[in-house]
């Protein structure tokens, strides 16, 4: 007996022990890393799901999943597939998909979203959220972007949505609003008649969006977006007995913003945030902002979790971000939950299933069948599109999620034509990246810049080497603000093509605009009909 009992201690120790290290008290921001801004969050029982914007990248509107809003795993996408939405060649950079909510009313899923550059407003449903989603309802008479669903307790649906729905939109440089009208969520039908909710919390306010509207404790809160996605970004919430209105700007507006610590501060920009309270009672938040790495922005738009205490104050209802801190914090105390690990994001892809992995994207959506998983490799036609065209180009990739990274890809490629290439490419926008190829006789490094989002862009060969082998493999490393590219026959006896590379070509300061950096795999005819294919045996992604 005595020997069960020190058996028993022994093994509760030891669980401790383990529980001890894998459960810690503090969580990392940001909880997803890389491009996923204008998170939408909403809570099912003890599960939580949360949709980012995805622009002109497909399939497009993330969803990820969580028990302890620290640990996400990617479930899905809600526009899954091309016939959901075609986006149309043409289609700008960092227009297609902005801000999405999610939402769960009675069994159903709802993301409303906006198709910027398209048809405007829509709604998709699912029974699960990891899909399949419904196809778009379409809503009619909704100007304006960053839609959101409320139902009140009586089970009627309200839609709120940015912008000015009057005659006042030019009285000041940058005026927006937000609107409110009644819908049915299943038809994607407005009724009634339109009100606007607000302008934003100061007359001369700029650009306010992303609202979302809760009925907590009785009272009506509404939670904004201000100042625009850049370094004057911020939220700020309305109070209102009503739901109708009026909604009167809180006194402690903006309740979050970091533009007051200019940007040597290692977070800023921080906006577009969704309220989630948890199964136990407590408030949280999820909003965007940037990180900087030597002073720019690379990562783009990440996902933040912050603690809310909601107070009741002169204004009313207000939530208290971070009490005593008041500003996103890179740790802090977790999330009352039970800790949830999720599988790691798989950094080698060997292209052995039967379907495209979650973390890979295509530029606007494929309108024909160009690629193939077979015999172990990702078998990709070459066409005579290119990445400096806003069309959808034989390249496939994923997010970068880390200030230092490396991606390596094995090729197997032939051509005797000087127009026909394939490799691996760094990507931001259709002026601004980094393309390491090989051709019919070399391997080439090529970078295209435009500055600042305007103007034309400029493509300049950066290094050649001789190369006559059909299989090399390429890969890149990036540190901060430095990028190196290598070739080599195999990754143990690889060499440097060049000298170190400008990384800020793909920055939020030189490319600007709302969408991310991607690297992935790419093929190309050049402007002429190919039949040839690029074989890739394998791709790694590794934080380093």
């Amino acid at each position: 007996m005595v020997k069960k009992v020190i058996h028993l201690v022994v093994v509760l120790v030891i669980a401790t022990n383990v529980f001890a290290q894998t459960a810690p008290t503090t969580f990392k921001n940001p909880i997803l890393s890389g491009f996923y801004p204008d998170p939408s969050i909403c809570r099912v029982g003890d599960t939580y799901y949360m949709v980012n914007s995805s622009f002109e990248w497909y399939p497009g509107l993330p969803i990820h999943k969580s028990k302890d809003l620290v640990n996400w795993e990617k479930i899905g996408h809600g526009l899954h597939r091309p016939d959901q939405i075609v986006y149309k060649d043409g289609l700008r950079n960092s227009n297609g998909i902005f801000a999405p909510s999610i939402r769960h009313h009675k069994g159903t899923f709802y993301i409303i979203t906006t198709m910027v550059g398209q048809k405007g407003n829509f709604i998709i449903t699912a029974k699960d959220p990891a899909g399949p989603w419904s196809d778009p309802m379409w809503i009619q008479d909704a100007p304006g972007i960053d839609p959101s669903l409320f139902w009140d307790d009586d089970g009627r649906c309200y839609y709120t949505g940015a912008g000015v729905i009057d005659d006042t939109k030019k009285e000041w440089p940058g005026k927006n609003g937000i609107w409110m009208q009644e819908i049915d969520p299943d038809k994607g039908v407005l009724l009634g008649e339109k009100k606007q909710l607000t302008y934003g919390h100061a007359s001369n306010a700029r650009w306010a969006e992303g609202p979302h509207l809760y009925k907590i404790d009785g009272e009506y809160l509404l939670l904004i977006g201000e100042g625009g996605t850049g370094e004057y970004h911020a939220v700020t919430v309305f109070n209102s007995k009503d739901l109708w209105g009026p909604y009167i700007p809180n006194h402690a507006n903006p309740i979050m913003t970091h533009r007051h610590l200019g940007k040597t501060h290692p977070i800023g920009q921080t906006g577009h945030a969704d309220l989630i309270q948890t199964q136990n009672g407590d408030w949280w938040i999820v909003m965007l902002a940037k990180r900087r790495v030597d002073g720019f922005v690379t990562l783009a738009r990440e996902t933040f979790l912050a603690k809310v205490e909601m107070t009741q104050q002169e204004s009313g209802l207000t939530p208290i971000i971070n009490p005593g801190i008041g500003l996103l914090q890179l740790e802090q105390e977790r999330p009352a939950l039970p800790w949830s690990p999720v599988s790691k994001i798989i950094e080698l892809d060997e292209f052995n299933g039967d379907e495209l992995g979650l973390a890979w994207n295509f530029l606007r959506s494929p309108k024909e069948s160009w690629y193939q998983q077979k015999e172990g490799q990702m078998q990709i036609q070459l066409r005579p599109s290119s990445l400096s065209e806003l069309v959808n180009p034989s390249y496939i990739a994923q997010r970068t999620r880390h200030f230092a990274y490396e991606a390596t890809t094995q090729l197997s490629f032939k051509t005797k034509k000087e127009n026909e290439k394939a490799g691996l490419a760094i990507y931001r926008r259709h002026g601004n990246h980094y393309q390491l190829l090989k051709t019919n006789d070399s391997i080439v490094l090529l970078k295209t810049l435009q500055q600042g989002n305007v103007g034309e862009f400029k493509s300049e060969v950066m290094a050649t080497v001789p190369y006559k082998k059909d299989e090399v493999v390429l890969s890149v490393k990036v540190n901060g603000i430095k990028a190196q590219f290598y070739y080599g026959e195999n990754k143990a006896e690889l060499k440097t093509i060049s000298v170190e590379q400008d990384y800020t070509v793909v920055s939020d300061e030189v490319a600007q605009k709302f969408n991310g950096v991607y690297v992935g795999m790419y093929a190309t005819s050049s402007g002429e009909e190919s039949k040839r294919i690029a074989k890739f045996d394998w791709f790694k992604y590794k934080g380093l």
